[in-house]
């Protein structure tokens, strides 16, 4: 392999890389080199090899390492390996019950930074999170024929460069790269519940397959509750408390567009919408406006967009999860239950619980931890690489004292 770039790395480096993290910043190397994207380099040490990634020109992580092994050579064959070893995982280690819809390649926890590909009723949808992947990307795209058993086809989604999992709004032109065109709206099944998804268009890949277990805990807790759903996109918690007997359920979004698959995801599953309330509308407006006519609810979900999109951004995010928890939370019913999410990967699982607790104080209102979640097996997080534990999930009770 002595034709490829040789890239030194500032001292200290190599061991935070042996140790297993998949990034290497601009400001990591001694000389950033003049490569083009997808270039394959070597990370050396003082001359002595320590990792082999791809690099991109365009992202403030220069190199994402895909292997420590100097004998390793990034072709076919390569692709080939990792994506097989996901299909292989997903097998093995998810309850695919009444379920066709998964992800199949989650990035720097399956061993391909910036790789994302997310599988919906035999389409996978492919998404880039670096421009230098994209020379490797008919490489990907064979690899997914190969190892994907009944593949229908294989949809791109636009890249966009960025350097981590914060945004939730992203939306692009999807394009068929293999195979039959998806239907649009694709119709999936999760834990036997149906979802319409835009795999074109919609959010990230289409729907927020991260969600998946605990949109279907919510089928148990809703019933026989008044439940609010707060930034309900598509209305997957809203679809499985109706199925799970609520008593009735409110969707909210400022998305008109994901209040009306919202809508159309209710008869889908057998569900009567004009026994429900779905409204586009802010959500910290709708809170306040509650407040002062004295609604109140026996379940409140919150599952709101990042707050924080840069670390900058980390105190503001956390202030803002205090603020958004107590209001929701002063609309809660004695004995009620809160299931509150944060997707910001910058708030670790301490900040944001005690961004609650905070909350909670703020309410007068008293809350019991009863469960606490992450992220399913289908988004693996790498020990060494502690960004990719994103997803929080907490299901409370309010008790008397």
């Amino acid at each position: 392999m002595s034709h490829l770039a040789r890239v030194e790395l500032k001292a200290g480096l190599g061991r935070h890389l042996r140790a297993g993290h998949p990034w290497v910043f601009k400001r990591g190397l001694s000389e950033v080199p003049r490569l083009p994207a997808g270039s394959v380099v070597d990370l050396v040490d003082g001359h002595r090899f320590v990792a082999r990634g791809y690099f991109d020109p365009y992202s403030a992580i220069a190199v994402r390492v895909l292997t420590l092994d100097p004998k390793t050579t990034i072709d076919e064959a390569f692709f080939e390996e990792r994506v097989g070893r996901c299909v292989r995982a997903r097998a093995a280690l998810i309850d695919l019950t009444g379920t066709d819809s998964y992800r199949l390649v989650h990035g720097e926890g399956d061993g391909l930074p910036g790789v994302i590909v997310d599988l919906y009723a035999g389409w996978a949808v492919l998404k880039l999170y670096s421009a230098g992947l994209t020379p490797h990307r008919p490489l990907i795209v064979e690899a997914l024929v190969k190892a994907v058993p009944g593949l229908k086809g294989i949809i791109g989604r636009d890249e966009v460069g960025r350097d981590d999992a914060d945004t939730d709004d992203e939306r692009g032109n999807g394009r068929v790269l293999w195979g039959q065109p998806a239907p649009n709206p694709l119709t999936i099944e999760e834990r036997g519940a149906k979802f319409l998804v835009d795999v074109y268009a919609g959010q990230k890949t289409g729907f927020f397959l991260d969600q998946r277990e605990n949109r279907h805990l919510l089928r148990r807790l809703g019933r026989g509750r008044d439940v609010l759903n707060c930034f309900c996109f598509s209305g997957g918690f809203s679809v499985n408390a109706a199925l799970g007997g609520a008593r009735s359920v409110f969707s909210v979004d400022q998305d008109a567009d994901a209040i009306a698959l919202a809508r159309q995801n209710f008869p889908l599953n057998g569900l009567e919408p004009a026994s429900h309330d779905f409204l586009a509308a802010d959500v910290f407006e709708l809170l306040e406006s509650f407040k002062r006519e004295g609604r109140t609810f026996d379940l409140v979900v919150l599952d709101p967009p990042a707050f924080a999109k840069s670390q900058k951004a980390v105190e503001g995010a956390i202030a803002g999860y205090a603020s958004l928890n107590r209001q929701a939370l002063a609309l809660l019913r004695p004995g009620g239950l809160v299931a509150t999410a944060s997707c910001s990967a910058r708030v670790s699982p301490q900040a944001f619980l005690d961004a609650v607790r905070e909350g909670a104080f703020n309410a007068g209102v008293d809350l019991t931890l009863v469960e606490e979640r992450y992220q399913p097996p289908d988004h693996p997080v790498r020990l060494q690489f502690p960004e990719g534990r994103y997803l929080k999930f907490l299901v409370l009770e309010a008790r008397a004292l």
